[in-house]
């Protein structure tokens, strides 16, 4: 089985500028996604997306190939599965179409080579699937709540039918996307054009951090 990973990592960041080849703990942020995915027992290719030369340099410098991103791909609106389609689509023009692609959020330096191949395995361990991608756990339907925009909250289930903490089967146990890990069968991501498909497995983990503020890169320096 032919598994291709891809990072994005485009040179625009609001948040943090530069932020995916900011330094933390020494390093570029790439540097620990392009590591993990070049350790991985599983992957066999390893490809950065980018428009950035300067991005570009740095991960081919860390043993990644890199395909050229178009610029109107690389906006603050741009939604990561058309940047996979763009990858897969000039592979496919040089003869190369993998099975599985594993894409990898450059933004998340926990996941290391290790926790990269236990989500693999669950893919590979689960034949009726066509995707898996990694989740925490952030409760149960019990007494979960949402603010709405207007300022108003509203309740899972409506006041009067709260049920009891033990009356709720744990199966609706809520699970919350890490952004660390999403792998998804080929013809799957090409056909629906997504990284998850109609019939996702997920794989729970226990320590993740998704970058996105400077609290985020304080806290992920803490825990490396």
């Amino acid at each position: 089985m032919e598994i291709l990973a891809i990072i994005p990592a485009r040179g625009g960041s609001k948040g943090i500028p530069r932020k995916n080849i900011k330094l933390l703990k020494g390093k570029p942020l790439i540097y620990y996604t392009i590591k993990a995915a070049l350790d991985s027992k599983y992957i066999n290719r390893v490809i950065l997306s980018t428009e950035d030369k300067e991005i570009a340099d740095i991960a081919k410098g860390y043993g990644a190939q890199v395909v050229k991103r178009p610029i109107e791909l690389a906006q603050d609106e741009t939604k990561t599965a058309p940047v996979l389609v763009d990858v897969i689509n000039k592979l496919k023009e040089k003869n190369y179409y993998p099975d599985v692609v594993v894409l990898l959020q450059a933004t998340c330096p926990l996941r290391d080579a290790k926790k990269l191949d236990e989500a693999i395995e669950v893919f590979l361990n689960n034949p009726e699937c066509d995707s898996v991608f990694t989740v925490k756990k952030i409760g149960t339907t019990h007494a979960l709540w949402r603010q709405n925009h207007d300022g108003t909250v509203s309740g899972l289930y409506k006041y009067r039918n709260r049920p009891r903490r033990q009356d709720v089967d744990q199966h609706y146990a809520l699970m919350q996307e890490t952004g660390e890990t999403y792998i998804v069968k080929t013809d799957v991501l090409m056909k629906v054009n997504d990284f998850i498909g109609e019939t996702p497995v997920f794989h729970v983990v226990e320590e993740s951090i998704d970058i996105d503020t400077v609290e985020d890169f304080k806290k992920a320096e803490e825990l490396l």
